[in-house]
């Protein structure tokens, strides 16, 4: 006899399976009728889970955006400047190592989805506060409007755009290792506080 799965966790296997497909996939472009195929249920059945395409496409990159920002959390008994490289070790390796799934996050918030932007958004500021709060600023957390705070974002676009073009080459072409990245992106970090 086969085991029924809870609302919630048949909502969390959609989510997961959802996760998955954006490995390879922009957001936009999953399939809902695959995404149940591979649930073993109906598309009817998961838009009683979801009640709209939509509503399935912001729980996924939701998902995704909440990921990210788990496995970039640095250890809180680490001094600071240490916090700051665990977190860009974590952010570097999240990104080669997912590559495509990370580049369909991000291009689905720059395609102008409404729901892709937001979440990106989203989890741009909590990467931002948290880095200021590393370097000693955590007042400017909630101040977006503050020179630090853009500051800080600004700098988080130019380390994420290089740690994807670097993950981009294949290994034998890359210019450096990822210590070298993450210890030039750091560097960038302070330079560009005191201009």
């Amino acid at each position: 006899m086969e085991h029924r799965l809870s609302a919630e966790d048949r909502k969390k296997q959609l989510v997961k399976i959802g996760l998955m497909m954006l490995r390879t996939k922009p957001i936009h472009e999953l399939s809902i009728d695959a995404i149940a195929g591979q649930a073993g249920i109906s598309r009817g059945l998961l838009f009683h889970y979801f009640p709209s395409k939509r509503d399935y496409y912001v729980a996924v990159i939701s998902a995704a955006g909440r990921r990210l920002l788990r496995v970039t959390k640095a250890d809180e008994s680490l001094p600071p400047e240490e916090q700051l490289r665990e977190m860009l070790v974590q952010f570097v390796a999240f990104i080669a190592r997912r590559r495509p799934a990370y580049i369909s996050f991000v291009r689905g918030a720059a395609g102008g989805d409404n729901y892709a932007v937001e979440v990106y958004d989203e989890t741009r500021a909590g990467l931002t506060k948290r880095i200021l709060t590393y370097i000693g600023t955590p007042e400017v957390a909630d101040a977006p409007a503050s020179p630090e705070y853009l500051r800080i974002h600004a700098w988080l676009s130019y380390t994420e755009d290089l740690a994807l073009e670097w993950s981009g080459l294949p290994e034998k072409d890359r210019p450096y290792d990822a210590n070298h990245l993450i210890d030039h992106s750091i560097e960038a970090l302070h330079v560009l506080r005191k201009l």
